[in-house]
């Protein structure tokens, strides 16, 4: 089984409506400590970015946060992480979060997490990388954005032959399994392609 050793997740810096979400991303940040795996986050401390980030390290994980210089202070930088790496811009933070990441999970959040859950699957589509990308459909929560897809792919704006392998989970605790399920299909995968294809995947 390929080995998940860094999960990036993508979440809000507000709380949500739901006190659900924030038991999950406290939860998930639980699991990824008591597992082993170091979270790479947008670096605030407030929202559920802050509940999640301030979980895995009470229960001994490892953190590395990713948070560009002008949102220092509005997000109110998480200060304890292991790892803090300030960007000049938004762009290299998500590169930087990509680079650092063998998977991806997008918690409930507003258009910053969307955009930077888009933007992986269409990176993902493209054949630009085969790291798992799960939506944590907590409460429902990204239930729209499922509907959307099928509305695409029902109108042919995503074409059969362009595969979108959107993991979901409903239940925490079984993200992480979903995540190390698909990232070593991922590997077998590979291991059938050319040398070239597979070392730029």
């Amino acid at each position: 089984m390929s080995k998940i050793r860094t999960v990036c997740v993508y979440c809000g810096s507000g709380p949500g409506t739901n006190p659900r979400f924030v038991e999950a991303a406290r939860a998930f940040g639980k699991i990824l400590a008591e597992n082993g795996i170091r979270l790479v986050y947008g670096g605030g401390s407030i929202g559920l970015m802050g509940a999640l980030a301030t979980s895995t390290l009470d229960h001994g994980g490892t953190v590395t946060g990713i948070i560009p210089d002008f949102l220092t202070i509005r997000e109110n930088a998480l200060k304890r992480v292991q790892e803090l790496i300030i960007t000049p811009d938004m762009h290299e933070r998500k590169r930087l979060m990509f680079e650092h990441s063998d998977a991806f999970v997008a918690l409930p959040g507003g258009i910053g997490t969307l955009e930077e859950l888009v933007e992986q699957l269409t990176w993902q589509q493209l054949g630009r990388h085969s790291k798992p990308v799960l939506l944590a459909n907590v409460e429902g929560f990204w239930e729209p954005l499922f509907a959307l897809l099928a509305h695409m792919r029902a109108t042919q704006f995503i074409r059969p032959s362009l595969a979108v392998d959107i993991l979901k989970a409903e239940r925490v605790e079984d993200i992480l399994p979903r995540l190390k399920e698909a990232a070593a299909r991922a590997l077998e995968g590979t291991e059938q392609m050319e040398p070239e294809v597979a070392r730029r995947l």
